[in-house]
């Protein structure tokens, strides 16, 4: 169909079609979690800023930057945010309605959000996607986080054993090759021989961190009476002691179940 030119209400309609053809919502009543992964996350810590530790505190710092204002800073309602290497997961309430759940508004603002506040942080570009999981149940949303929490502990032994092998002098591919088909109590015991306990290692190398909630008191002063009084204020803290397994799970558990 042709518009003509100068009838703006027409062309709206016209071209706002194409732009809403494949706008899908998240559907009443899911869970939803987002994860927003980082892009070529490998090439910028190895090859643009030469880092040779699985865990740059620097890298650890402006993930736990980016996660806190994603829970906080953007207007989604975030219950939990969980990052380990480089991804970000967040669930948000399950009633959540801003922008109407449409998908493609929530992962382009999320995504553009995160590179944004990240590449600030480090003072690089840096670039993320963004997916959402929408789950049935609390016991999804519960393995969803296991899974990434398990990922965690995956990606925390391959990383100290991959820098363990360039340190003794093999190069990338040489490396790579050598831990090929390495059991998870071969890579162990790698680093054991090393002088490396794997269960010694920080507890957010191994297990990642999070951003919760809690609420904390707040003094103040009555401004009708004048008296002194003790509010309560929500606020976001950064764990980096999470628990393992089973309690990790129910952490998770009682924050999904409890909305």
């Amino acid at each position: 169909m042709n518009v003509k030119p100068g009838n703006f209400e027409q062309l709206e309609r016209r071209m706002r079609v194409y732009e809403r053809a494949h706008d899908h919502c998240v559907l009443p009543g899911m869970h939803m979690v987002a994860r927003i992964d980082g892009r070529s996350f490998s090439q910028l810590t190895r090859e643009t800023l030469g880092m040779t530790d699985p865990y740059d505190v620097r890298m650890r710092d402006c993930m736990v930057k980016t996660l806190l204002h994603l829970c906080t800073g953007t207007g989604f309602s975030v219950l939990f945010g969980y990052t380990q290497s480089d991804e970000l997961n967040l669930l948000l309430r399950q009633d959540e309605q801003l922008f109407g759940r449409k998908l493609r508004k929530l992962v382009s603002v999320l995504a553009g959000e995160a590179s944004g506040v990240f590449s600030l942080a480090l003072g690089r570009l840096g670039a993320f996607d963004a997916r959402i999981s929408q789950l049935p149940s609390v016991e999804d949303v519960v393995s969803y986080f296991r899974w990434r929490a398990e990922d965690a502990h995956r990606n925390a032994l391959n990383g100290h054993s991959y820098w363990l092998m360039r340190r003794q002098g093999l190069d990338d591919h040489a490396a790579t090759k050598r831990l090929e088909g390495a059991s998870v109590a071969t890579r162990n015991e790698l680093l054991f021989q090393a002088g490396i306990n794997f269960n010694d290692l920080p507890a957010w190398e191994r297990r990642g961190i999070a951003v919760q909630w809690r609420y904390e008191e707040q003094p103040g002063t009555n401004p009708v009476g004048g008296e002194q009084v003790v509010s309560k204020r929500r606020v976001a803290f950064v764990n980096y002691d999470l628990p393992m397994k089973s309690e990790f799970d129910e952490l998770v558990r009682a924050i999904a179940a409890a909305q």
